[in-house]
């Protein structure tokens, strides 16, 4: 056959890409649907304010991890990383419906965004540059309330880590104009199994000389008082800020209740371990972030996002709290 007789085909753009069923019964959309299930007019719902957007800003990251340190004296086995980090995150909207077809309920239709994360350490360069040491392709979606399970409408985030760990965090999604309150978050680790104590290192006091811990000339700006709770970075991030109105996002891969939330993680065999245990085995990630409206000192209306997450790294029978917080404006 010659050129001339093949049926053209069109490449497809990122900006051709929508999300549409193709086959079965479709599913109701548009506004008289949002309406008619008591949805909010945006199909992004909550997570409206992060449409096509990116963010930049800056961040304490807290690590424990695996050490093989076995032959030092004394015998070690964990490091404690910490770094001063700056960010970038980026938002796209899917376009179209995604269509989830349901078999003991009706079927409903996700509305979602695409995301990039990358996160740098800002005092350990190089070639002159921020040494990058996350970098995180993800999606959010918004999901509808649900009969079958009996759950309000909720937000999930499915992210990927490069280290060889997925996970799919659910939960709750509020707005309120009232200014964030941050409950204090501990890195102190902790058993794995019950009662789960606590278990203090030296490393965690800055005052203590360790060579287990990051050198205190790759973390100018860290404090005891912020190791100690991490969430004072976001206290300091709002503070003398008016702000006018808070979207919490509330996520977790285990269940929360409500909602009866999915999720869960899912690690890489080395990530596992064997007989002898985990190498560092990501078990939970529990994490709130804030959308936050605020009116500058020239009364114009500004954007800032801030979160705290707590990843759980299991290995040598305790769960490591990995702690990473942020504040970041809006383009």
């Amino acid at each position: 056959m010659s050129d001339a007789n093949k049926t053209p085909t069109k490449s497809l753009s990122l900006d051709d890409f929508r999300i549409m069923p193709v086959s079965g019964r479709p599913i109701p959309s548009g506004p008289l649907a949002a309406r008619a299930a008591g949805a909010p007019q945006d199909p992004l719902g909550s997570l409206a304010d992060l449409r096509d957007s990116t963010w930049r800003g800056t961040g304490f990251n807290q690590i424990w991890r695996p050490f093989d340190g076995l032959q030092s004296q004394p015998p070690q086995d964990f490091f404690l990383e910490l770094n001063e980090t700056s960010e970038i995150l980026q938002f796209v909207e899917i376009q179209g419906d995604i269509p989830n077809r349901g078999l003991l309920q009706a079927d409903i239709t996700l509305h979602g965004l695409t995301y990039l994360q990358r996160i740098s350490d800002v005092n350990v360069l190089q070639n002159g540059n921020p040494t990058g040491i996350h970098i995180e392709p993800g999606i959010w979606v918004r999901i509808p309330n649900t009969t079958n399970p009996q759950d309000p409408e909720t937000v999930a985030r499915l992210a990927n880590i490069p280290h060889g760990t997925s996970l799919v965090s659910q939960g709750t999604a509020a707005v309120g104009n009232t200014v964030p309150v941050f409950p204090p978050t501990s890195i102190t680790p902790f058993t794995i199994a019950p009662p789960h104590n606590p278990i203090q290192f030296p490393a965690t006091n800055l005052a203590t000389p360790t060579n287990f811990r990051t050198l205190s000339t790759q973390i100018p700006n860290v404090t005891q008082a912020l190791l100690d709770n991490p969430n004072v970075f976001l206290a300091n991030g709002i503070a003398n800020k008016r702000i006018t109105r808070v979207t919490t996002l509330t996520i977790s891969t285990i269940g929360l209740n409500p909602p009866s939330s999915g999720g869960g993680t899912s690690n890489i065999a080395f990530l596992q371990g064997s007989a002898g245990g985990a190498n560092a085995q990501a078990a939970q990630m529990d994490a709130t972030f804030w959308i936050e409206e605020f009116v500058d000192e020239d009364g114009d209306t500004k954007f800032q996002l801030q979160y705290s997450q707590r990843v759980l790294l299991n290995f040598n029978t305790l769960s490591w709290p990995h702690v990473s917080v942020a504040t970041l404006s809006r383009d």
